[in-house]
């Protein structure tokens, strides 16, 4: 007869200990919560192999290294429930030794012969459950422990660019920077390290089926909270930000009160020769920030908020949340700002629909005409320096033809007129068509005077303009505007 081969016992203990501490550590589980599942999966096993009504008892002690499962069984003459019950015959088979009915055997099932006792698909079965309920349970861990920290400044590394995501590493959790909550003129780079703020924590939809962590550095509370780190005021209570405007990457402003007279809140913001201000602004990769003092009094709240400008009236309508703002010819484009910025973050700052109307006559900013005359074709007029309907109204046909056709003109001066409640300019139309019959380089002596009268009529109306300030008293004030956006 052939002797039966003896496996080697290895002990495999001190491999068990730093197994399960090593997970543990790696996936943030509870040791006891870890343990609680093996015992899960090897009562799983049990079931499977030996049925539901198996008698049996799981040993899992991951400080000493010990699995043991120990299946016991009523010795019989008559086995009625093999899943309970067993012969003498059959113990003597199995082990060797003689038992009695009425006994109890015990089977010992340990990690040498869990392959023989279950074999390799049940055991592989039971790897693949344990592996799952780990990741289920990382997944709740790490879902509870970011919804709590929704709103929170997180640094972390970059460790993949992708064309319409980055994806961070932050404590080997990843998390992802969507392409519009990035400030549109950075560029980061893999291994650069990011601040941003965790903005929403999705349970499903991240890698590998985990939570789905969107960071943002657009977000108007990623500012809030710089603030909150460089500016201890802030932190303490003494000044609040009461709201934020932003274009991230290119402009923002942001209102603030003090309520301890004592402190000024701009001064605190911007700190000694500017630090405190410019930590925030390098952060925000050179985004202009302007720091403006709240108050109660709607009219001096706008008025601040279009800063750098200096206006000259604010005439407001609370109901309908709208203002007019009257400024001097030499701050219009200041208060308009490079393609509108400054107005219209004037204009979700203080909650108010803001238009500009120049001193001394209806007007209209070019802007409010954006959608009729199309990005590149606003994009030329203002570079021609005409930054409002009366500008363009009071245009040389001439330039206005290099940019666009007669007709085009034409409906586009309709539509300001219709504005403005006034009718067509004869003269002007006339002066149009003279232009576009007048040869390249050439034109006769009607049209050459057309144009003159014209621009000698804007000339006159400048000086009645210039004497109607002078005899007020009042000198237009004057600002150094070096590094202001036009």
């Amino acid at each position: 007869m052939a002797r039966r081969k003896v496996k080697k016992e290895v002990d495999n203990k001190k491999l068990i200990i730093e197994a399960f501490a090593e997970m543990a550590r790696e996936k943030s589980i509870d040791r006891d919560l870890l343990q609680g599942i093996v015992e899960e999966t090897l009562k799983m096993m049990v079931r499977k192999k030996y049925g539901e009504e198996s008698n049996f008892d799981c040993i899992v002690n991951m400080d000493k290294g010990d699995i043991e499962i120990y299946l016991m069984k009523d010795v019989v003459e008559e086995v009625e429930d093999p899943q309970v019950q067993i012969t003498p015959q059959q113990v003597l088979e199995l082990t060797g030794e003689e038992m009695e009915e009425g006994d109890e055997y015990i089977e010992e099932i340990t990690l040498e012969n869990i392959a023989d006792s279950f074999g390799r698909r049940l055991v592989s079965q039971a790897i693949q459950n344990l592996n799952q309920r780990i990741r289920d349970v990382e997944k709740d861990n790490i879902y509870e422990e970011y919804s709590s920290r929704v709103g929170e400044v997180i640094i972390g590394e970059v460790y993949q660019v992708r064309p319409n995501n980055i994806l961070v590493m932050h404590n080997k959790v990843e998390m992802r920077l969507p392409r519009e909550e990035q400030i549109p003129t950075e560029r980061l780079k893999k291994n650069n390290q990011v601040k941003a703020i965790l903005k929403e924590v999705r349970r499903s939809g991240g890698a590998t089926g985990l939570p789905d962590l969107i960071l943002s550095r657009s977000d108007d509370n990623f500012m809030a909270r710089l603030f909150e780190q460089e500016i201890p005021e802030i932190y303490d209570g003494i000044i609040e930000i009461r709201s934020i405007a932003r274009e991230p990457g290119e402009r923002a402003k942001v209102a603030v009160t003090s309520f301890d007279e004592r402190v000024d809140p701009v001064g605190a913001c911007v700190g000694m020769k500017g630090i405190r201000i410019h930590a925030i602004v390098r952060e925000l990769n050179n985004e202009n920030i302007d720091i403006i003092e709240y108050t109660d009094d709607p009219r001096l709240f706008i008025a601040r908020a279009l800063s750098p400008a200096k206006v000259r009236d604010v005439q407001i309508d609370e109901a309908a949340r709208q203002a007019t703002v009257i400024v001097p010819d030499d701050q219009v484009s200041l208060a308009i700002g490079r393609n509108g910025v400054n107005v219209r973050l004037a204009s979700k700052l203080t909650g108010f629909s803001l238009s500009l109307v120049k001193e001394g006559a209806e007007d209209i900013e070019l802007v409010e005409f954006k959608s009729e005359l199309g990005t590149e074709l606003y994009n030329k007029l203002i570079s021609a320096e005409i930054d409002t309907a009366r500008e363009f109204l009071e245009a040389e046909p001439a330039l206005l033809l290099t940019m666009m056709d007669k007709d085009r003109i034409l409906g586009i001066r309709k539509i300001m007129l219709d504005e403005f409640e006034e009718r067509e300019d004869t003269h002007w139309v006339a002066a149009l068509e003279q232009a576009v019959n007048a040869p390249a380089g050439d034109a006769d002596a009607d049209g050459e005077d057309a144009i003159a009268e014209e621009v000698q009529e804007e000339f006159d109306n400048a000086l009645v303009e210039e004497g109607a300030t002078d005899e007020s008293g009042e000198t237009p004030d004057t600002e150094d505007t070096d590094g202001a956006e036009d």
